[in-house]
């Protein structure tokens, strides 16, 4: 019995070692590619619906200077929230430490599509120094990947609210969008609202397939899409 009990643990420890050691082979082989700058195989640009995050904020009493720009100045309807760079399973972010200093000038320029410098800055470093280039490449990529999506008309000027289907979202952007197809979108929400669509581009903005991120949509039946403020 005693010789048999000290075989098994011989087994175990000798199992323990090799689960270790394929534990950092495994991690060797991600770090070679893990939050590398330039290294990714796609974008995923995200669009939040503004009103649904200002509601958020004015339920939490967050009255941050964010919160202030996006939420008391003029009417937004859906802003960039950023575009990250993607693995076909996962992502890297945050790629440099400390993150080369965004330009304020830069920042500035960008307020028109998302209207909080915190943003601005925090995308920079979280995404942007995952792409590889310059942040004035990141932020004309932006601008680029934006220009290239046509934001359906019922949610340009939301006057009143109302309530829709994850679905009903999806058909409306790819209705105005060619080339635009379900499993390149995802719609995505808080318990009760639309928060944000999400919609994958290759690396020179076409849009593309995204299995990952399609499985993380929405799966409420209907969604709550506050109206545009001042509507």
């Amino acid at each position: 019995m005693r010789h048999f009990t000290v075989r098994r643990r011989s087994l175990l420890a000798a199992l323990a070692v090799c689960i270790a050691a394929f534990a950092v082979t495994a991690a060797r082989a991600q770090d070679r590619r893990q939050n590398a700058p330039g290294e990714f195989d796609f974008y995923v640009l995200a669009l939040s619906w503004s009103p649904s995050y200002c509601e958020q904020a004015s339920e939490r009493g967050n009255t941050g200077r964010s919160q202030q720009i996006q939420c008391g100045g003029r009417p937004f309807s859906f802003v960039v929230h950023g575009l990250w760079p993607q693995y076909e399973r996962g992502f890297p972010e945050y790629c440099q430490r400390p993150s080369p200093r965004l330009d304020r000038r830069i920042m500035n320029a960008m307020l028109d599509l998302m209207p909080a410098p915190g943003l601005i800055y925090n995308e920079w470093d979280k995404h942007g120094t995952c792409t590889g280039g310059s942040a004035r490449d990141y932020f004309e990529n932006i601008r680029k990947a934006r220009a290239a999506v046509r934001v359906p008309p019922d949610f340009i000027d939301a006057k009143e609210a109302r309530t829709v289907t994850p679905a009903e979202v999806e058909e409306a952007f790819i209705k105005v969008n060619p080339g635009l197809s379900s499993s390149a979108i995802a719609v995505i929400c808080d318990r009760t609202r639309l928060t944000e669509v999400r919609i994958c581009m290759s690396k020179d903005l076409q849009f593309r397939a995204c299995e990952e991120i399609d499985r993380r949509a929405c799966r409420r039946d209907r969604l709550a899409v506050p109206p545009v403020r001042g509507g």
